[in-house]
């Protein structure tokens, strides 16, 4: 996937404009729409703003082309029309284009509100009156999230053809911030290796807790300390990869979402299933050991060089279910820990 580097000049397509972006759901979904932001101001954007959830303000704002962050005080999946409406009515004529990323009714609502004279997206639950410009995603050229992202915010005619480029995301580190974490949570004695066991989709894309735990004891004796990331709700997968070992840290609902940036920007490499906080990690550049199971990484990479992909290509994967529909989930299971071991010591 190449990287942008200067925009040619019939591709400033927002020279001066005011951008106001709907930004999508989830945390690697954020930080994949960083690469649409890179495209915008190298497309001369004069400014962006982003409607988003709140929890994902610590993300948004670690990205140097954003100037705003406007919150939408509804919850996942709730529709809040009078929030869309009110929030809405409060942007009215500060905007000149509007990008929506979501494909839902309810998320074209805020720049129809906020009366956007130009607003795009693609076609999806008969949003004709609420967008002034319907794009076709046509799944063949777009087949990455990334790539649906981005095409947004290029002509049609590039967005069509998928000539257009792709910059990564990269999130702004805070080493002050690192400084603290380590001393609070006496970290950093040994060179870390980060661990997410977590994916909010569901299991059959988390690699089993027994084999994170049995590679996080083969990783110790390698004189490793592991670091385990994720939320609350994953705290108790946590306990079970760290219990009864030295130099393990459980840090599942222990730190904030911008505290994971910076302490994932800290380790050496992490082991990760196909979540968000592996796009996290692929933004600060940390080297990333990515553990497919039921989804694909041809949809969702990791946007980095710095990654290596472990991945079985069963007859049945991808399914992209939530639970593996055979019972045996043998797409992460048969990927052992020696396997991951040896992907660490040999990139070391």
């Amino acid at each position: 996937m190449a990287e942008a580097t200067a925009p040619a000049a019939d591709a400033l397509l927002y020279t001066g404009q005011r951008l106001l972006v709907v930004g999508p759901s989830w945390v690697g979904d954020m930080v994949m729409a960083q690469s649409l932001f890179k495209a915008l101001k190298r497309g001369g954007a004069v400014s962006i703003a982003v409607v988003a959830p709140a929890w994902s303000r610590p993300i948004i704002e670690r990205m140097e082309e954003v100037d705003e962050v406007i919150e939408l005080a509804t919850g996942h999946g709730e529709f809040g029309m009078a929030a869309r409406r009110r929030l809405g009515r409060s942007l009215n004529g500060r905007y000149d284009h509007a990008i929506i990323l979501p494909r839902s009714w309810k998320s074209a609502l805020v720049p129809f509100f906020a009366g956007v004279p130009r607003r795009v997206g693609f076609t999806g639950e008969q949003r004709y009156v609420l967008l002034t410009e319907r794009r076709r995603l046509d799944r063949s050229v777009l087949d990455q999230t990334v790539k649906r992202f981005v095409s947004l915010g290029a002509s049609r005619t590039e967005a069509e053809s998928g000539e257009f480029e792709i910059p990564r995301p990269e999130l702004r580190r805070d080493p002050d911030n690192l400084a603290r974490l380590l001393e609070t949570h006496s970290l950093g004695a040994r060179p870390a290796i980060g661990m997410m066991p977590g994916a909010e989709y569901g299991p059959a894309k988390q690699w089993p807790l027994p084999y994170f735990h049995r590679l996080a004891a083969m990783l110790i004796e390698q004189g490793f300390e592991v670091r385990v990331f994720g939320g609350p709700k994953d705290h108790s997968a946590g306990e079970e990869i760290v219990t009864g070992l030295s130099h393990a840290y459980n840090l599942c609902g222990e730190t904030r979402l911008e505290d994971a940036v910076d302490l994932l920007g800290d380790c050496q490499q992490v082991v990760s299933n196909d979540s968000g906080l592996m796009h996290v990690a692929a933004a600060v550049g940390t080297r990333i050991q990515a553990i497919y199971g039921s989804s694909s990484p041809s949809y969702t990479p990791p946007l980095t060089d710095n990654a290596q992909i472990h991945y079985l290509a069963l007859v049945c994967s991808p399914c992209f279910e939530r639970t593996c529909p055979l019972g045996h989930t043998n797409c992460l299971k048969l990927i052992s820990p020696e396997n991951i071991l040896a992907a660490i010591v040999d990139s070391r």
